[in-house]
């Protein structure tokens, strides 16, 4: 159970938050178009949605190796090369990383010591900022387990993941 977790949480939660914003923004388009009539609430829900889309699919970019890079110099590098170079820009990732993970719970914090909530929706705006700390949480993790799956390999002499290819 924990290994399907491990793989698929940032895919499952981003169908989640996708849905929510398809969905809502197509509700309103039809509220708007037909009964000229919408909510302050739908454009809420999808702009948070979006929020979250953003941080747990940046999460899901470092699992995946997927960030964009200038990668001409992996192709001149051995195995060994590119797997330094890769563990190098994990960590400094990671080093920034933990900095705004620090710095984003201050936001969290402050919102929640005034009360702030969102202008349609009513409830409070913790919920719209924890996006930011959950999905450097998630950036976190991923960085550790890229780490070590890459020093695991360099150690064994096998190849380093260089994520997946979308374009060539």
């Amino acid at each position: 159970m924990l290994r399907g977790i491990d793989e698929n949480l940032e895919r499952w939660a981003l169908l989640v938050f996708y849905t929510m914003l398809v969905g809502t923004m197509a509700i309103e388009v039809v509220r708007r178009e037909v009964f000229a009539y919408s909510s302050i609430w739908g454009e809420e829900v999808v702009r948070y949605s979006f929020i979250y889309l953003a941080w747990i699919g940046a999460a899901a970019a470092v699992k995946e190796r997927a960030h964009i890079r200038i990668d001409v110099a992996f192709h001149y590098l051995p195995p060994r090369g590119k797997a330094l170079l890769y563990i190098f820009g994990d960590l400094v990732m990671f080093g920034v990383a933990i900095l705004a993970l620090w710095w984003s719970f201050d936001t969290v914090e402050v919102s929640w010591r005034f009360g702030s909530v969102t202008e349609g929706l009513r409830v409070s705006k913790v919920w719209a900022l924890t996006a930011v700390p959950i999905g450097f949480a998630l950036v976190v993790l991923r960085l550790i387990q890229s780490f070590l799956r890459d020093v695991r390999d360099l150690r064994r002499g096998r190849d380093v993941f260089e994520g997946n290819v979308l374009y060539d």
